[in-house]
């Protein structure tokens, strides 16, 4: 398994992480496409929920340094058995898990095994810096556009608000991102570790467009953040 601190930013290329995968093909092919990161959703009321296309032992049997599973307001005990069952590297708390929650969870789980904390960006935006000060226990911070759905929702929220904060771990960037609005993200002043797409790159829920995923990737300029 992945040392954390071997990912941390070594170098100025963005690393690309692809959520919502349910197809085993497609999660073959994007790993012959060297993507950096694989989500998977474990949050039963999502319309990309894992377990209803592939078992633990499938996800388990995936040969990837990145694999994330994404988790939303669920007990500790259960996310603990899902990541050593499904031998995740990395675990997403896109729900309104605590710190408190974060260090008892990092008590449970395998000491390589990241942990990524989602800030949705709603109407909290006068509260991020202490939000931010509030959850240093993770490794990775994920803002995401805020939705009753918890993510997925191809919704960008306004970037320019993370120019007004100070970020004090990696980040992972997403919430509606697009070949279109990719360029963006030179704007900002600290950029992104990664970016997260979604929603913007699927033909349905759970099914990938993988030329348009392939296209973004030919882009490239979007890639390095100097």
């Amino acid at each position: 398994m992945m040392e954390r601190q071997q990912l941390l930013p070594g170098n100025d290329l963005l690393k690309l992480k692809v959520c919502g995968l349910t197809q085993l093909e497609q999660i073959e092919e994007l790993t012959a496409m060297k993507t950096d990161f694989l989500g998977f959703i474990f949050y039963e009321k999502s319309s990309r929920y894992i377990l209803n296309h592939l078992s633990l032992k499938q996800i388990g049997e995936i040969k990837h340094r990145g694999k994330v599973g994404v988790f939303v307001n669920e007990n500790l005990e259960r996310i603990a058995e899902t990541a050593e069952k499904t031998k995740l590297n990395f675990i997403q708390l896109h729900g309104d898990e605590s710190k408190d929650f974060t260090i008892e969870l990092r008590k449970k789980i395998h000491p390589e095994t990241g942990i990524i904390k989602v800030i949705r960006m709603g109407n909290q935006n006068s509260e991020l810096q202490q939000i931010i000060h509030e959850n240093q226990s993770a490794d990775y911070f994920l803002f995401d556009t805020d939705s009753t759905a918890f993510g997925g929702t191809g919704t960008t929220f306004d970037w320019n608000i993370l120019n007004s904060i100070e970020i004090s771990l990696p980040y992972f960037l997403s919430g509606g991102i697009s070949s279109e609005n990719i360029e963006k993200i030179k704007l900002l002043k600290q950029k992104p570790f990664a970016i997260d797409i979604n929603s913007r790159f699927e033909i349905k829920p759970g099914v990938k467009d993988l030329e348009k995923i392939k296209m973004l990737n030919k882009l490239g300029c979007w890639k390095n953040t100097k």
